[in-house]
């Protein structure tokens, strides 16, 4: 058979629009009409023609079914399954957060014994004592809930960052002089509840990894090997150095001790070879992987100085395609070091998320310490047991900043903030996602929000003094709140925001000063009057107009200073199925779609006049940064059905 010419073949026109089974099937019936209408014209559902083209559709319905698939899981704002979702913002550098504790600041009391006569009656500070770091104390009223200090407690050391109160406990009834003082201490502590697992290495792997499989996973909190050495957490295996917290004292520094009754503790930067990072996978399962240094030899043995090489100056490196790899570095210390011949034990915690915001004064069961006297060799040993028995503690306020597993939405919004703010702090998108990733060992923002600070600069007119706002280009102003154990938004403690203020501190630029202060919370109740089409059920779709409102209010959707746009709410409940209308308010403004404000009781004592704020049907929050919140959805949003009447 004799070649075709190119000028002898004919160009056919082939549909590209179609994508679904119906589409792909009405293409190929017309493209067979159209090019072999002598060839075949049975068309027949049954026929054998048929079958091999709805064949042909169902191949390219399925074929199209997962190239949209994968193209819709490649990106960020629509991948759906978690794996994708997990990997795509990794790639970003953002962690998404598993379980987040709850943080809270905690009163702890001692005992000590009387000095002195007479007028000479003091506390003896001989008998406090230092609690060291890692105090666990448990809830009374939730038994799997349990909370741990995140710093030591120096009974005898007292300053403005960090004062012990002393109060008169007993008095002896003779002498009516005070026999034993109460000291009080504050210190922050999160919510976790410790347990252990150890994982056993032989030959070293480059890049080990190992896997903690637990519910509830909230973090590491250390890893240690048997050999006594403590491995480091890092953000990445690249990082080879941490700040890490020591006393301030003169055998740390000779000069800077003198400063210790203002700061307590210094930052040292240390070098750290075993070192590790975490990473959650979408299940909530933890990885924990190690370094890629498995030699045993020095790194200038692997990549020797270039100027040595052939010189016999350092060991005759002579080898030039050995020692001149440039893969060699991977095998060096440069990403920390693989553990080998070692048993690791890793010490985690678990918690609750939001079940960890207890209620004030629930944290008083003090379940473990480890306590130490500076001079306890000198000191009376029954005095000395009597002070470690006399330990309590509680919490005056209630924990906040319990959160569960971010969701896809948060997760997706937070990552691309993140990758956005690549580490500084520049915009303001820079600094809320900055709240957003403090590390949840430290508190949990749930809102915040930035805004330029103003000062108020006087002047004269016609011999009056006036006062004008005008922007403080050195100063912002950090408006944030958190969530309490039934997810409310409530304020920051001060545990959060101290840390919050140190975390911002390391990010800022270095001519920017920020205030932190508390959002605030504007609680209102919605009501409204809808009238159904008449072949449904009244209270079914009474019932899905409410759910449709819960979802609209819920509070992950909302934002500081974001208004109500009451269309929107319009919208959204004609969007039910079962619907016909919703109803307006009349002439006076009664009855219809209602916005109220609640106030006082459980609510916030917060006031707002909802009808002065309403604009061309937007209800604009406070001037000062506020937040709408529907506290109470079960209550607080409530409908009727009204007959429509003709």
């Amino acid at each position: 058979m004799a070649n075709k010419k190119k000028s002898d073949l004919v160009q056919k026109d082939v549909s590209l629009i179609g994508r679904d089974f119906g589409e792909f099937r009405k293409n190929l019936i017309e493209f067979s009409k159209n090019y072999f209408p002598n060839t075949y014209n049975d068309f027949n559902e049954s026929s054998p023609g048929m079958m091999f083209m709805e064949m042909a559709s169902y191949v390219g319905d399925v074929l199209s079914f997962y190239t949209d698939t994968q193209l819709r899981e490649s990106l960020l704002s629509t991948a759906e399954e978690n794996t994708n979702l997990f990997n795509i913002v990794n790639s970003l550098g953002y962690k998404p957060k598993n379980i987040i504790p709850a943080s809270v600041t905690m009163d702890v009391f001692q005992l000590i014994p009387s000095t002195g006569v007479g007028d000479n009656v003091r506390p003896n500070f001989d008998y406090a004592m230092t609690i060291n770091e890692g105090m666990i104390i448990g809830s009374t009223e939730y038994s799997s809930v349990e909370f741990t200090t995140v710093s030591s407690i120096d009974f005898a050391f007292s300053s403005s960052f960090d004062p012990t109160e002393v109060s008169v406990y007993q008095i002896d009834e003779n002498t009516n002089l005070p026999v034993y003082y109460l000291i009080k201490k504050q210190v922050k502590a999160t919510s976790g509840k410790e347990k252990t697992k150890t994982f056993t290495f032989e030959a070293a792997k480059i890049y080990d990894k190992i896997k903690i499989e637990e519910e509830n996973l909230i973090r590491v909190k250390n890893i240690s090997d048997s050999d006594g050495d403590t491995w480091t957490r890092v953000p990445y295996l690249a990082q080879d150095t941490v700040f890490e917290q020591i006393d301030n004292n003169e055998d740390n520094s000779t000069y800077l001790h003198q400063y210790s009754g203002d700061t307590p503790y210094l930052l040292e930067l240390n070098r750290v070879p075993k070192r590790y990072i975490t990473n959650f996978e979408d299940d909530g399962i933890m990885v924990i992987g190690f370094g890629a240094g498995i030699s045993s030899n020095a790194d200038e043995e692997i990549i020797p100085n270039p100027d040595n090489v052939g010189s016999a100056l350092y060991k005759e490196h002579q080898n030039l395609d050995t020692t001149l790899d440039p893969s060699n570095f991977l095998y060096t210390k440069t990403y920390g070091v693989a553990p080998q011949n070692t048993t690791l034990t890793v010490t985690y915690l678990v918690g609750n998320g939001i079940g960890d915001n207890v209620p004030a004064n629930d944290l008083v069961d003090v379940i473990s310490t480890s306590t130490m006297f500076k001079n306890e060799i000198n000191l009376n040993k029954n005095l000395v047991k009597f002070c470690k028995q006399s330990i309590a503690c509680s919490n005056p306020n209630a924990a906040v900043g319990g959160k569960t597993t971010e969701s896809k939405e948060e997760i997706r919004q937070n990552a691309m903030a993140f990758f956005a703010a690549q580490n500084r702090t520049v915009t303001r998108e820079d600094y809320v996602m900055r709240c957003y990733a403090l590390p949840p060992q430290f508190g949990s923002v749930a809102k915040a929000y930035l805004v330029q600070d103003y000062q108020l600069e006087q002047s004269k007119v016609d011999g009056q003094y006036i006062n004008t706002e005008i922007p403080n280009p050195l100063a912002l102003n950090l408006y944030t709140c958190g969530y309490n154990n039934e997810k409310n938004l409530t304020s920051l403690n001060e545990a959060t925001k101290y840390n919050l203020k140190n975390y911002i501190s390391y990010h800022r630029l270095l001519t920017d000063a920020v205030n932190i202060k508390d959002a605030h919370i504007v609680n209102i109740g919605v009501m409204f009057e809808i009238i159904v089409l008449p072949e449904y059920n009244s209270n079914e779709v009474l019932l899905r107009a409410i759910d449709r409102l819960k979802s609209y209010f819920d509070v992950d959707n909302w934002r500081i200073n974001e208004p109500i746009n009451l269309s929107k709410l319009y919208v959204e409940i004609d969007k039910v199925d079962g619907v016909q209308t919703v109803v307006r308010p009349d002439k006076q403004g009664k009855g219809g779609l209602q916005i109220v404000n609640k106030f006082n009781g459980n609510y916030s004592p917060n006031k707002y006049s909802i009808l002065n704020a309403t604009k061309g049907g937007i209800i604009f929050p406070p001037k000062d940064p506020s937040i709408f919140e529907v506290k109470f959805p079960n209550t607080d949003i409530r409908g009727q059905v009204i007959t429509q009447s003709f």
